[in-house]
């Protein structure tokens, strides 16, 4: 069996954005090697020009993005932070819980476009948080 690791942005165990890495199994389908079905809402496609950069923020809705082209970084409030570049996805998830209200030296990520490229993605409203 084989599997394949996709980044997620959340927040399930705090409040606090981490990354953390989904295994997902792949199956042998008539020798098609695919996952199990993932319920989505709907997609809407992305442009970003160079020097695009967001502030603090959550995803809000479980969104996988798929880079098409250039390079995006999202980065924590610990430091880290994650490149992604064309081919790439990740899935977007971190959000405030019912009650909370989103504070600015807290909660949240930012986006930033690194280099001259174009960004290009693809971002696909998923139907449930991963786990």
């Amino acid at each position: 069996m084989h599997k394949i690791t996709v980044p997620v942005l959340t927040n399930e165990q705090s409040s606090i954005s981490v990354f953390k890495d989904v295994e997902y199994s792949v199956e042998d389908y008539n020798g098609l090697m695919i996952t199990e079905r993932q319920d989505v809402l709907n997609f809407r496609y992305r442009i970003s020009e160079p020097e695009y950069f967001s502030s603090w923020h959550v995803a809000g809705d479980p969104t996988l993005i798929i880079i098409r082209s250039g390079t995006l970084r999202i980065a924590l409030r610990n430091g880290e932070y994650r490149d992604f570049s064309t081919g790439d996805l990740f899935i977007a998830q971190d959000r405030l819980g019912d009650d909370e209200i989103f504070d600015d030296t807290k909660h949240g990520h930012t986006a930033q476009l690194i280099g001259d490229e174009l960004l290009q993605a693809v971002h696909i409203k998923l139907a449930a948080a991963v786990k």
